[in-house]
């Protein structure tokens, strides 16, 4: 299939405003017909500096509106300009596939279209909280889901690894709307968490900062303390390992057999 004049690309001006976005994202915006940007307000002032066809889909969000209805009508958004002939840019808060359901499915219809269509990588909240919190995921492991995820459906959890949620400021959230989670919530993952993990046990909330003046927000206390903890819609739940990992002398046995150590 030939491919057709219009084209999506969907980039992330990274977590930090304007500390965080690669040239090749700032070439693709200022290089666009029309860019379509899911920023917080301040970084889409910033963004409208780099073309002069910078248009908002924060609008579409409402406060009781369900997020599915959004996302919808945010590719349709995409997608049209795209059908129209445009080189379409699309702008997501931090990593533009990272905790983004709009970039993937937009990317995906636009190729199934006939469409060029591709994603450019932002620095993402993760990253973030690597380097804010001085964890290397690759001393002890980690597993990363998203709060609600988590909650609705049975996951295993290896208490000898890094547990990481995100978005906690919507645990246990069904309604699918903006509304934040309460201290109800909140208890009902803690109770989930006390399976495997002893209630004094650290943890602790972390948020990326947005502007460069800002530092990162680290707040440590005990696993029994989660359901008063004090949360907003940028937060991130860090567990650290509970467990020390257990050596599989077996396995290990057998790889010195092969290497003849």
């Amino acid at each position: 299939m030939a491919v057709k004049q219009g084209s999506l690309v969907c980039v992330g001006p990274g977590m930090v405003l304007g500390a965080h976005m690669s040239e090749r994202c700032r070439n693709h915006i200022s290089q666009a017909d029309v860019v379509f940007s899911s920023c917080h307000p301040v970084i889409e002032q910033w963004i409208s500096t780099m073309n002069p066809d910078v248009r908002s889909l924060q609008g579409l969000y409402g406060k009781d509106k369900d997020r599915g209805q959004t996302y919808t009508e945010m590719q349709a958004a995409l997608m049209q300009a795209v059908r129209d002939g445009c080189r379409v840019v699309g702008v997501f808060y931090g990593h533009p596939g990272v905790f983004a359901q709009v970039p993937h499915a937009s990317i995906k219809q636009a190729r199934e279209e006939g469409f060029e269509a591709w994603m450019e990588p932002g620095i993402s909240a993760d990253a973030c909280l690597y380097a804010d919190m001085g964890i290397d995921p690759g001393a002890y492991g980690y597993q990363s889901f998203e709060t609600s995820q988590f909650m609705f459906y049975e996951r295993v959890i290896d208490p000898t690894a890094y547990l990481i949620l995100w978005q906690l400021g919507h645990a246990g959230d069904l309604s699918m709307t903006p509304r934040q989670t309460g201290p109800k919530e909140l208890t009902v993952l803690m109770n989930m968490l006390l399976e495997h993990y002893a209630p004094n046990h650290k943890i602790a909330i972390y948020e990326s900062p947005f502007l460069p003046t800002q530092q990162p927000k680290t707040a440590w206390f005990s696993l029994q303390e989660l359901p008063q903890a004090e949360v907003s819609l940028i937060s991130t739940l860090v567990i650290p390992p509970g467990n020390k990992l257990t050596p599989n002398h077996a396995i290990v046995k057998q790889l010195k057999s092969i290497s003849g150590a």
